[in-house]
């Protein structure tokens, strides 16, 4: 049977179920609408219409989904913006993408005021002084606003350009998202009755795309706001968590946890986590499926410009370290340089072919856009292939990308940084191994003047978020480079690889 797509449908149908759970908050499916909707109307009152960008930066919380469904009853796109970001990153995202409000927590507002009034955006407050709470009391709830599914957000993803770019999706008017909402339901099975605890950050196409499904599905959705192991696992243990969306960098830490306290919590009830963002170690796949048995860990293969493929439990223990194969609808194609197909086997660049003939563009990006499509499917660079059974298998990754906990990092960001220092010749910045995190960043620095690595990654420090400043930084009087001067990243890559935590 087909599931009921609709949240304001389920507001009608089970008016007094939890939609929304955070700490000792309880926010109903009829509060969620009705709450929405009196947003939606306030957000209007602010000049807010169709088509108009709303941008949301925000940590985990009730009002971050609240934003962005009172913005989709508009049909208004929400940017879903990297909290930890620094006033310059903000103000780029909010020129680029053109937002017209943005919606920040007070404690960010560092960054979100000037940012905001540089950009000529509105701002609207959350956590301090009631004005967020003033906005949705303020607002009417006549007339009354539907909310079949969330608006598919734009998302900003670093480019090899070093500035961030949003991918757009669309447009996608109500019936094309219920649509695209309910072949995601189809897909991971999702029921009414299932508890979704959001592990990782909302702003991020995973989780915050999981919150979206179990909201229009009628389940229930944990808000955590940070994720810590001991929390998750009493969370779960108390509500009942049915599913989840997780990195590796999670499992790494709920290992962490000694295996007689794990005991002590019930996760009985979990039925499916999935798991994406980052390659995962052979050996934490198989030590999570163990400590959260029985219940289903897959994976999936996909990017904030689309989902690729998928691969359960039983297929990834038949071939440790494949990522499946592809949604239903989706194709994945192994071409070489000239856009030929590669012979099973043999390594390619990875293009997908998106179900339905969906496309995205990178915002006011032509160039990169075209870059990315071959006819109708695209790519990000990675490269794989396929074997006889049609399942994929990663061998490299996007040129340079470092994926740090899940989150991706391009090192030309940090490097062009780096080059305003007036003290640094040229500079390196690429992957190292992590045990928690996957990588961690390295910069090696060729320096003119005198300077140290703490000076380096305070300067760093004060214009980059936290997650993008390497962890380690190395003087050096000269770097490798090829004979026409461009640095030698792979060779510096082989020297400090082994200096990692793994």
């Amino acid at each position: 049977m087909t599931a009921t797509i609709g949240i304001s449908e389920h507001a009608r149908q089970t008016p007094d179920k939890a939609a929304l759970l955070e700490g000792d908050r309880v926010v109903t499916y009829a509060g969620y609408d009705t709450r929405t909707t009196r947003l939606a109307h306030a957000l209007e009152v602010r000049g807010i219409g169709a088509g108009d960008r709303v941008a949301i930066m925000l940590p985990n919380c009730i009002e971050f989904l609240e934003v962005w469904g009172a913005a989709s009853k508009l049909a208004a796109p929400v940017v879903l913006v990297n909290w930890h970001l620094k006033r310059d990153e903000l103000t780029y995202i909010l020129g680029d993408s053109g937002a017209k409000l943005l919606v920040a927590h007070a404690d960010l507002l560092e960054f979100a005021e000037p940012a905001a009034r540089e950009t000529g955006c509105g701002l609207l407050v959350v956590g301090r002084g009631d004005a967020y709470e003033a906005a949705v009391a303020g607002g009417v709830a006549e007339p009354a606003l539907e909310l079949v599914a969330l608006q598919s957000p734009i998302f900003y993803t670093s480019g090899t350009t070093g500035r961030p770019k949003g991918v757009v999706h669309g447009p996608i008017d109500p019936a094309r998202a219920s649509l695209a909402t309910e072949a995601q339901v189809l897909l991971w099975g999702w029921t009414t009755d299932d508890v979704y605890i959001v592990t990782g950050p909302l702003y991020h196409a995973g989780p915050g795309g999981w919150a979206m499904a179990a909201l229009a599905v009628g389940a229930t959705t944990v808000v955590l706001p940070a994720f810590a192991a001991r929390e998750w696992f009493r969370l779960v243990d108390r509500h009942r968590v049915t599913c989840t969306f997780a990195v590796p960098a999670h499992f790494i830490r709920m290992l962490e946890v000694p295996e007689a306290e794990r005991a002590a919590f019930d996760l009985s009830s979990l039925r499916l986590v999935v798991h994406a963002g980052a390659p995962c170690p052979v050996p934490v796949k198989y030590r999570i499926i163990e400590a959260l048995a029985p219940c289903e860990i897959s994976e999936l293969y996909g990017m904030s410009e689309g989902g690729a493929t998928k691969i359960t439990m039983v297929e990834w223990l038949a071939r440790p370290g494949s990522v499946g194969t592809p949604w239903p609808g989706t194709e994945v194609r192994i071409l070489d340089e000239f856009g030929d197909e590669v012979p099973t086997g043999t390594p390619g660049l990875i293009y997908v072919r998106p179900a339905g003939g969906m496309r995205f563009h990178y915002h006011d990006d032509d160039d990169k856009t075209s870059g990315a499509w071959r006819d109708d499917a695209f790519t990000v660079g990675d490269v794989g292939y396929v074997d006889a059974e049609g399942h994929l298998f990663l061998t490299d990754r996007a040129a340079d990308m470092v994926i740090r906990g899940g989150v991706n990092v391009y090192p030309r960001e940090i490097e062009d940084v780096l080059y305003t220092h007036p003290a640094v010749v040229d500079c390196a910045v690429f992957g190292i191994p992590d045990e928690r995190l996957g990588e961690q960043l390295m910069a090696v620095v060729e320096v003119r003047t005198a300077v140290t690595p703490d000076e380096l990654t305070a300067f760093l420090r004060e214009r980059l978020a936290d997650f993008k400043v390497p962890t380690r930084v190395e003087l050096v009087a000269e770097l490798p480079r090829q004979p026409n001067g461009k640095v030698l990243k792979r060779v510096l890559r082989e020297q400090h690889w082994d200096t990692g935590t793994i």
